[in-house]
Parts: structure tokens; C-alpha cells; sequence
């Protein structure tokens, strides 16, 4: 994206939030209007519900669409078992949603959309406003768990076993502030992930089009060497993607069976 004054490529620029549609749109004196962050948010979840409708066939022999559902929504649940048990399985929904959300929310931030004039791939997770809303939703869903199930035993969590007595005042407060800095690292991480991998995008980008403008034999050498960087940064972000998503759908099932298990 060019810079204000035309000079370069603002690797900043994709990260900008702006209306699509109502932008003059206000209520109460806050603009409402309809945003690319919304937008690609409403495609998120769009794509997610035409994903899941393969999975509702039923069909006895099942077919590519329809075991790709089976197996997201088994490897979910298989994790959920492993790491809170039965009682966990009332919270698959949750965190199958918010997994798959995430993931094709990052996904879908790296469709090359920019070669089509005016448009550029926009990528949610990478607003912090966003990954501290799916934190602390989740991290909200543990306290409430937590306080539900166990009361003011819930407390217990943050002493652990076998700690001796004169240490429990001491030990009590580092568990807590462990504890309540989790959605801080749980929002934070996500974001940090994929915003670094779209600047470093589209810093190499910006080598590639000032070497060619460069001219010059050292100029397409950094063309080249910046394209095929930008190659290798692409595929591993579609590791990151997954992995990211993962981590997020994981931790959230360990802080639930803390909430649950009290361990």
C-alpha cells in the first residue's frame, strides 16, 4: 500500500480499519458504519457455515466435504477428552467454534486479494481488539465455570497441593497473577503471530517493486531473492495460521479444566 506521500509501501496501511458501507452512519453520536473488519468477519463466518454444512449430510459412505468436517470436529473432541475428560465435552461446541473461527479467520486474511484493483486482504486477528474479545469471552467462561461448580473453593486453584503454610500467602499471590494475566497472553499472543508474518509480507513485497523499479542487474536479483522470500514467509504462515488457532482452542481447554477439575 502507498504511503501518504506516494513515495513507498506502508506495511502498516493493511492493519487500517475502515467503512465499506455507512460511513456517515451514527448512533448516539458513535459511528456504526460497516467496516472491512466486519466484513471479513461476516466472510469468516459465511465460509465456516458453508464449511459445516458438508458435515450434516449423514452420508453412510463419506465423502471428501463431509469426512473433512468429521475430522475437525473429532480432532476437537479428542482434545477436549484428553485434557478435561467427560466433563469437557459440554464445552466442545465452544471451543470447535472458536478453533475453527480463528483458523479460517487467519486463513482467509492471506487470500491474494490485492491483485484485484481497490481490494486488500484484511485480516482480523491481527487487531488486538479482536484476539482480546475471543480472550476474554473464553477467559469470562472460566471464571463463570470456575464459581459455579466449586464457589469459593475455586480458590483452592491457586494454592497447590503439598505447599507448606508459610508459603501460602506468598505462593497464593504469584498463582493469582499467573492466573489473571492469562487472557492478556492468550489475546496478545495471536495477535502478535499474525501481525508480524502480514508486515514482514509486505515489507519483501515492497523490495520486489522498488528493485525492479531500481533497474539494473543488483535490482532483479533483490526482485527475485525478495519473491522467493515472500514464498517461504507464505507457506509458513499458513502454518502459523493453524498452529495458532490450535494453540488458542488448546489453552482454552486447559484453563476450562483448571475451572473444572481444579488441578
Amino acid at each position: 500500500m502507498a504511503t501518504e506521500g506516494g513515495s513507498g509501501i506502508d506495511p502498516m496501511h493493511q492493519f487500517l480499519v475502515e467503512p465499506v458501507a455507512g460511513s456517515q452512519l451514527t448512533i448516539a453520536g458513535y459511528n456504526v458504519s460497516f467496516t472491512n473488519s466486519a466484513l471479513f468477519m461476516v466472510i469468516t463466518l459465511s465460509v465456516l457455515w458453508l464449511f459445516m454444512l458438508g458435515g450434516l449430510r449423514r452420508q453412510l459412505v463419506p465423502g471428501r466435504w463431509q469426512a473433512a468436517v468429521e475430522g475437525v470436529t473429532g480432532f476437537v473432541s479428542n482434545m477436549m477428552d484428553a485434557n478435561i475428560g467427560p466433563k469437557g465435552r459440554a464445552f466442545t461446541p465452544y471451543v470447535f467454534s472458536l478453533f475453527m473461527f480463528i483458523l479460517f479467520a487467519n486463513l482467509i486474511g492471506l487470500f491474494p486479494l490485492g491483485i484485484v484493483p481497490g481490494w486488500h486482504p484484511f485480516t482480523v486477528t491481527s487487531h488486538i481488539t479482536v484476539t482480546a474479545v475471543l480472550a476474554f469471552v473464553s477467559f469470562a467462561i472460566v471464571l463463570i465455570v470456575g464459581f459455579a461448580r466449586h464457589g469459593l473453593h475455586f480458590f483452592s486453584l491457586f494454592v497447590p497441593h503439598g505447599t507448606p503454610k508459610v508459603m501460602i500467602p506468598l505462593i497464593f499471590v504469584i498463582e493469582l497473577a499467573s492466573f489473571l494475566v492469562r487472557p492478556f497472553s492468550l489475546g496478545l499472543r495471536l495477535f502478535v503471530a499474525m501481525t508480524a508474518g502480514h508486515i514482514l509480507l509486505d515489507v519483501f513485497a515492497s523490495f520486489v517493486v522498488q528493485g525492479f523499479n531500481a533497474g539494473g542487474g543488483l535490482g532483479a536479483v533483490v526482485s527475485v531473492l525478495s519473491f522467493v522470500m515472500i514464498i517461504g514467509i507464505s507457506a509458513l504462515e499458513l502454518l502459523v495460521s493453524a498452529i495458532q488457532a490450535y494453540v488458542f482452542a488448546l489453552l482454552t481447554s486447559l484453563y476450562l479444566n483448571d475451572a473444572i477439575n481444579l488441578h
